[in-house]
């Protein structure tokens, strides 16, 4: 068994079997380790269950509102099956877990199971259920241990009826009355599952606006999207208590709006999502000579390394968005400079996105940031009911915005809502990575009738307000 490796990563998740991969690449002796599943919170109990539960209720909801429409008309009215939904989940989540198994057994990662934490700066003891422990020596060591749900100090989770991310994945019936604190991406995606099963649901947000680090339009109008569906927004609010009634198998939530007047909320569920903090328990750091900021973060350098050089950190216990494919590219990132080689990541152009229908996503400066800096830009954007292809699929509600230095003309920032923005925004990165310009996206041939015509459209827009089609 081996006992010495010139990498260890502590963390399962897409930056650590990512950052694993790479470096077996790159020939290094390489040693994962995971407490619980391979893959982490993204692919177990966040990024991949998430979106098939995503799938699955929006699949629902077209047949209840939209087959007839299309000329489908079925004998009688569908109906949810929960459990089904729930088992697809799970089984999607497992043929994903067992891919990566099969990338580790590939590229000969050992991946060694329990709860990895500090013997030294060069030793990680692994801790294994039955309370066996094993240590591994590293010339290297990256710390990819990830995040879990944040809370309000005065909210008693329970599991049950006051519940996180993670229970709401796994829940046994539609609530009738789902609340919902926080109205960013996971109480939104979260959110809007429910609502389209039949769910009446309320985001209570501290914000003026859902979604507040995106840029200000697309909140506008994944507002009016989501409205539609049923979900009821209350911004500006700032939640007082949550309680579980005693014998009752409901949650009272109250809250104060902006003037300070208290509203009070009652559901059968309440989805605690008020974004995620770095998980960092039981790495016993102090051994290794490292230590955590006020908001739970291990201090990084440019090149991921901590106060000891040989230790990395990457993903959600590093600053920047917790996204998973940040993490992942950071994970590369590191691997790439132990082997000797000149990676960068440049942090302004890691897409951000919303799967809720429509789906929300950016990369670059928004609109906000650019008028806080000062910084003299253009705008165009194209509404997506203008386009054939939405029309002919039914997905109308949206737009795209670009975004453009007033002198250059170089594409600052790109942010869409439509349907299949997530795969839409991929274009907008690669033209910024090569510092292009709206001209230049707004004269390559786009295939019609396709979404992206959108981007286009917008790029046109703002290149002397040329929209074709509006």
């Amino acid at each position: 068994m081996n006992t010495s490796f010139d990498l260890v990563i502590i963390g399962s998740g897409p930056g650590g079997y990512v950052c694993a991969i790479r470096a077996a690449q790159l020939g290094l002796k390489t040693a994962l380790v995971e407490k619980a599943k391979l893959g982490g919170t993204c692919l177990n109990v966040g990024c991949i269950p998430s979106k098939a539960l995503l799938d699955s209720s929006e699949h629902f909801y077209t047949a209840t509102k939209h087959f007839s429409e299309h000329g489908i008309d079925l004998a009688s009215a569908p109906v949810v099956n929960l459990k089904q939904m729930i088992s697809r989940k799970q089984k999607v989540v497992d043929q994903t877990v067992d891919g990566v198994k099969f990338l580790m057994d590939k590229n000969k990662v050992e991946v060694v199971y329990g709860l990895g934490s500090f013997e030294s700066a060069n030793v990680v003891k692994v801790t294994a259920e039955d309370g066996s422990t094993r240590m591994l020596e590293a010339k290297n060591i990256v710390i990819a241990t990830g995040s879990e749900p944040g809370n309000l100090p005065f909210i008693k989770l329970d599991g049950e009826r006051v519940i996180t991310s993670t229970e709401a994945l796994e829940l046994k019936e539609v609530p009738k009355n789902l609340i919902v604190i926080g109205g960013g991406v996971i109480g939104l995606e979260l959110g809007s599952v429910y609502a389209r099963l039949g769910s009446e649901v309320q985001v209570i947000e501290f914000a003026d606006r859902i979604i507040p680090g995106m840029d200000g339009s697309m909140s506008k109008e994944l507002t009016k999207s989501l409205k539609k569906i049923g979900v009821q927004f209350y911004t500006s609010h700032q939640v007082q208590s949550v309680e579980r009634k005693a014998k009752a198998k409901t949650v009272q939530v109250k809250a104060k709006d902006s003037k300070g007047q208290e509203l009070s909320f009652e559901g059968d569920y309440c989805l605690v999502s008020v974004g995620r903090k770095p998980f960092t328990s039981g790495l016993a750091l102090e051994k290794a000579g490292l230590k955590t900021d006020d908001k739970g973060r291990i201090a990084v350098n440019e090149h991921l390394q901590t106060e000891q050089a040989h230790i990395y950190a990457i993903g959600d216990v590093v600053r920047g968005a917790m996204l998973a494919h940040k993490a992942e590219e950071e994970g590369i990132l590191v691997a790439e400079y132990m082997a000797g080689q000149k990676p960068h990541i440049d942090y302004n152009l890691i897409p951000n996105v919303v799967y809720t229908w429509p789906e929300v996503a950016g990369v670059g400066q928004t609109e906000e940031q650019l008028k806080a800096s000062g910084r003299a830009y253009k705008a165009g954007s194209f509404p997506i009911r203008a386009l054939g292809r939405a029309r002919a699929s039914m997905d109308i509600d949206g737009l795209v915005k670009v975004l453009a230095d007033a002198q250059t003309d170089e594409v600052l920032g790109v942010h869409i809502i439509s349907a299949r923005a997530a795969d839409m925004i991929a274009e907008a990165v690669v033209a910024m990575e090569f510092r292009a310009s709206a001209e230049d996206i707004s004269r390559i041939s786009h295939a019609h009738p396709t979404y992206m015509e959108a981007v286009k459209e917008a790029a046109l827009d703002a290149t002397g307000k040329r929209a074709l089609h509006m």
